[in-house]
């Protein structure tokens, strides 16, 4: 990971300093014992912080200074923001097992999880990601635990699946709650539905967060048209009302909260730029909130330009390049948390492109992110950036 190593000498470290660019960086300092703690951090210039740490102390200043504790730099240069955070994360992982977690303070990030392995399914948040392969089914990352309650609440308004947390025994005698008396809930809990008809709006409901919406969307503009279609007025205008009603709770939904078993993106970051050979920029896989990379791509490569397109070159690239095969559950907490805190930046550098259902992505809007990336130039909506984006074009 680290692509660097330096020895230290206090006597040479004009040399050295030097010798070592001005540029993004994670960077490690070990000791003369090898088993002794290393310092590990990231910079936006490693000179100048390398200068602060190992450079002759000035005279009464209680600043930090590892001059004579230091035998090795270890470093590599990063392109952005993204990539030293998730190289950080990687050395940290790898240095200190038992306390990296809290050295970057990863907040796992909150999902709404569709408790489909209990006999009557629920929806619920949590911060906790079980097996992929399960049968329940999680969608995220949010911005924050109470943004996910919020769109969770405000979208199960359109169903009627039970809003309970505790684990039903089906008795006819039992009273019901608030929600059966209101006609917002099926009422499993005192056999107020068939199993099947339970299965069948839990499906509705998983359909719905499959679709990011657009599967009640389409239901409820069939219904109101053929309610039109029939002249059924007053149907028709109480069925748009709820195609209104349903609008703000879509906007609350942000472009980053997917279907994560199914989630597939690639983001763009800038490139340091290793190679002299061509200008590139940084790929990242992102595969089921798994994050792999990075993978410099050139922008024109004079052995393939000619005979292939970008998009073909791209896909490629993508196709040689392995996703990330986490460990654990806890592992792929860790990217999503990584990912989270990275997409709900207001300030984040760098673009991401999902792929569609069919796991195809946008190639050609992939391929005029990659030129926005390289020119510096802001991404293609501004609106992407914020903790609860406006819902895309395709949802409209």
């Amino acid at each position: 990971m680290l692509t660097e190593r330096i020895e230290f000498r206090p006597e040479r470290d004009n040399d050295i300093f030097s010798a070592i660019a001005a540029a993004p960086a994670v960077f490690l300092l070990r000791g003369e014992n090898a088993h002794s703690e290393p310092y590990v951090s990231k910079t936006a210039n490693l000179r100048r912080r390398l200068q602060r740490l190992l450079s002759a102390p000035e005279e009464h200043m209680k600043r930090l200074n590892l001059r004579h504790r230091v035998r090795w730099i270890e470093y590599t240069l990063t392109g952005s923001d993204f990539e030293s955070g998730f190289v950080l994360y990687q050395i940290l992982r790898a240095a200190f097992p038992k306390t990296y977690s809290n050295r970057l303070r990863l907040r796992f990030a909150p999902l709404v999880k569709l408790h489909l392995e209990n006999e009557f399914p629920r929806a619920s948040i949590t911060t906790r990601l079980g097996r992929v392969s399960g049968m329940n089914l999680y969608y995220g990352p949010f911005a924050s635990r109470v943004a996910a309650e919020k769109f969770m609440n405000d979208a199960l308004d359109f169903f009627k699946m039970r809003r309970c947390v505790d684990d039903l025994h089906p008795d006819p005698k039992f009273p019901g709650c608030i929600y059966s008396e209101m006609k917002m809930c099926l009422a499993p809990c005192f056999r107020g539905c068939t199993d099947d008809e339970y299965r069948a709006e839990v499906v509705r409901v998983e359909d719905f967060l499959d679709s990011r919406g657009e599967s009640l969307k389409r239901q409820l503009s069939a219904e109101r048209d053929g309610a039109s279609a029939k002249m059924e007025f007053e149907t028709a205008a109480a069925i748009h009302a709820r195609l209104d009603k349903l609008a703000p709770v879509l906007q609350q939904l942000p472009e980053f909260a997917r279907r994560i078993d199914q989630s597939h993106a690639v983001i763009v970051q800038k490139s340091v730029q290793k190679s002299v050979q061509s200008d590139s920029v940084a790929l990242f896989r992102v595969d089921a909130g798994a994050i792999a990379g990075p993978l410099e791509f050139p922008i024109s490569d004079a052995e393939h330009t000619k005979s292939q397109s970008m998009e073909a070159r791209i896909q490629a690239a993508l196709a040689a390049f392995p996703a990330s095969n986490p460990a654990s559950a806890i592992e792929r907490m860790e990217h999503l948390a990584i990912l989270k805190r990275w997409c709900y930046r207001g300030t984040r550098a760098g673009e991401i492109f999902f792929a569609d259902a069919k796991g195809e992505l946008p190639m050609r809007r992939l391929v005029r992110g990659i030129g926005r990336v390289y020119r510096g130039e802001a991404p293609e909506t501004a609106a992407v950036a914020m903790p609860v984006a406006p819902v895309q074009s395709n949802l409209l």
